[in-house]
């Protein structure tokens, strides 16, 4: 699901007070971390992570490597921190607009 700008805007706002959920070590992206972020993107829809990696390239690349593995839209990177979406098809949690 894409969002939308509007969309992408109000969640921005919801993470701002957010902590972040995970924090990507030296290790990088694995199963066991995945898992966790499947978890709880699940539990809460809206996810801040912590990214850990000597340059920005780096840290680009384990955020893609975690969208790709979680099925999450971007929603938010500042820095070494990034905010993800997705939404619970069972039981939605967050209502968005259009």
């Amino acid at each position: 699901m894409a969002l939308t700008s509007s969309q992408v805007r109000y969640l921005r706002g919801m993470a701002h007070p957010l902590k972040p959920v995970l924090q990507l070590g030296g290790r990088g992206v694995t199963p066991a971390l995945l898992r966790e972020l499947d978890a709880a993107l699940d539990r809460h829809e809206l996810v801040k992570v912590r990214l850990t990696g000597a340059d920005r390239a780096a840290r680009a690349e384990l955020l893609d490597a975690l969208l790709a593995g979680s099925g999450a839209d971007l929603v938010q990177r500042i820095g070494h921190t990034a905010s993800m979406f997705r939404r619970n098809a069972e039981e939605p949690k967050l209502a968005l607009p259009r």
